[in-house]
């Protein structure tokens, strides 16, 4: 087995190991993990087997002496095919914590790929987790709908979406990012004295690479933007990365509308909505109000983990 770092030469290979893979998604294309790429110190790793076929990658950076999968990614861990079996992904663990040991890194912090973004089981990296004694780093709870199995909206969501009818609001995919930036950040320094991950100019690039996968829902009054989320869509998962609304898209249930047209319009074949984590603090916060009303509509928590192994 042999471990190679990445570089561009293997873009290809590497993008089309993970269009094939059980477990990525297109956060995990270079033309995804390169937007950033001057904020982190790329450091991720192509495995390949005896007889040089590549059977797993590591999306991850490196951080003084710790390698992280991946820093600017929201899960990562190593990325499988159906190929991969337990006893195989252990031996990479082996490869792997050797190898960070010659390279002198104290420490691996490594982000699970969530379940429901699985083509095909994938869970060896857990077990090979658990072999290799990691430590629970952080643990964030998201809000999840199975699509296949809605439950009913909370009696205040129906209200808020009679309430959005009355009013006329309108929802549909925009192109306008440059309003619902205005929107979000003025959400995010109002609420939480924070501002987005990406920058407008950021979200317009991805969304022109990847049109298909990253796209703006909007709810409008008289042709006016009042609430939106930037979906993420991948092959299982409708994932809703920014939410925000103006203090008259609250006062009309706008985003419930919007919401309720993503369930039962938009997305009503995917697999999962998922309506994104609600925890701060590593996870040890939890966002009561933020919670409640993605638990409105029928999510149930799913968790976003993340490891850490001491390197000796």
């Amino acid at each position: 087995m042999r471990l190679e770092i990445y570089h561009s030469t293997l873009k290809l290979q590497w993008d089309d190991f993970v269009r094939n893979s059980k477990n990525g998604t297109f956060l995990f294309l270079r033309d995804y993990m390169n937007y950033h790429r001057d904020r982190f110190a790329d450091n991720s790793l192509l495995v390949f087997d005896g007889k040089e076929q590549l059977i797993a990658l590591l999306p991850a950076n490196k951080k003084d002496d710790e390698l992280i999968s991946h820093g600017g990614l929201t899960y990562g861990g190593f990325v499988t095919d159906e190929r991969m079996k337990t006893e195989v992904m252990l031996k990479i663990f082996e490869q792997t914590l050797a190898y960070l040991k010659e390279n002198n890194f104290a420490k691996l912090t490594y982000k699970c790929v969530p379940q429901i973004y699985h083509r095909f089981p994938a869970d060896e990296d857990l077990y090979a987790l658990f072999r290799y004694q990691a430590v629970l780093l952080r643990r964030d709870v998201a809000s999840t709908i199975s699509l296949s199995h809605k439950l009913n909206y909370q009696e205040r969501r129906q209200r808020a979406i009679k309430k959005a009818v009355a009013r006329k609001v309108i929802c549909g995919v925009s192109t306008d990012y440059s309003s619902y930036w205005r929107i979000l950040e003025e959400n995010l320094t109002n609420l939480h004295e924070t501002k987005p991950v990406h920058t407008l100019a950021e979200i317009e690039m991805l969304q022109r690479v990847f049109s298909d996968n990253i796209k703006l829902f909007a709810a409008f009054i008289d042709d006016q933007m009042v609430a939106g989320t930037i979906v993420y869509e991948t092959s299982q998962v409708a994932h809703a990365q920014y939410i925000a609304s103006s203090n008259q898209g609250r006062s009309t249930g706008a985003l419930d509308s919007l919401f309720n047209f993503l369930l039962t319009e938009v997305y009503r074949e995917k697999s999962f909505f998922d309506f994104g984590i609600s925890t701060e603090d590593v996870g040890k916060f939890l966002n009561l109000g933020l919670i409640d009303f993605k638990e409105g509509f029928g999510g149930r928590a799913i968790v976003y983990d993340a490891y850490e192994i001491t390197i000796s």
